[in-house]
């Protein structure tokens, strides 16, 4: 039987973010990328929210030894629920995640629907601008210009920068690998040293010339270090 291997995306990321990583492992893992339901509604607190969901899909799924990815706020949601269910979670590794800080601009990205600056905006994203594809920019075009989905970004948004996952970094006993940009412009480098000075039993990777999404920026040294440390 294959190992399990969940795949969380970002705010405004979606399932294409893990394309490179899925060709790389699918022939070895049972891999699940589910679509966080941002775009729901809901009265509870979003990240509370994710967590319940990333506990039904598991659930359902009667996943066990899970080995968790999380990108920005699918790392925030991989952290709590590594957290409150450390026998589910075999290995967690974590890449510009938040819960600790993030620089964003949602007011000011959120109220503009201006292509160009939508494109600047995604471009900040990585260290190469031109991973900022026109398809990609058009789907975040998609979000901002749909006001529902607009506030639901914004509700997220606030609820990922009020819940500090500092307290129960120390808690976590489950191996945790850190792969980060050195050009993270959204979770900085100095993100990635406090989690690793407040994970016990963590390692931490910096991949050179890379934003805030590694395993698309830089595929091949992203896919190796998992490699390394799953086997």
């Amino acid at each position: 039987m294959k190992h399990s291997m969940i795949l969380l995306h970002g705010l405004f990321g979606g399932l294409s973010n893990w394309t490179a990583l899925i060709k790389h492992f699918e022939h070895r893992f049972d891999i699940h990328v589910p679509e966080l339901p941002l775009y729901e509604k809901y009265e509870v607190d979003t990240v509370e929210y994710l967590v319940d969901f990333l506990g039904s899909v598991i659930t359902d799924a009667k996943l066990e030894n899970i080995i968790l990815v999380g990108n920005s706020l699918g790392g925030h949601i991989a952290i709590r629920y590594a957290h409150r269910y450390p026998s589910k979670v075999t290995k967690l590794i974590l890449t510009g995640s938040s819960g600790l800080y993030e620089n964003t601009q949602f007011g000011s990205f959120l109220k503009r629907s201006n292509f160009n600056y939508i494109r600047e905006r995604v471009a900040a994203t990585f260290y190469d601008p031109a991973v900022a594809t026109v398809e990609l920019v058009a789907e975040v075009m998609a979000t901002t210009t749909n006001l529902a989905k607009c506030f639901s970004i914004i509700k997220a948004a606030k609820s990922t920068k009020k819940d500090n996952v500092l307290m129960i970094l120390p808690e976590i006993k489950t191996p945790v690998l850190l792969i980060w940009g050195n050009d993270d412009q959204i979770t900085p480098p100095g993100v990635a040293w406090q989690f690793k000075d407040n994970l016990p039993y963590s390692t931490l990777i910096m991949l050179t010339e890379c934003g805030h999404v590694p395993m698309m920026e830089r595929p091949e040294e992203f896919n190796k270090a998992l490699e390394e440390f799953i086997f």
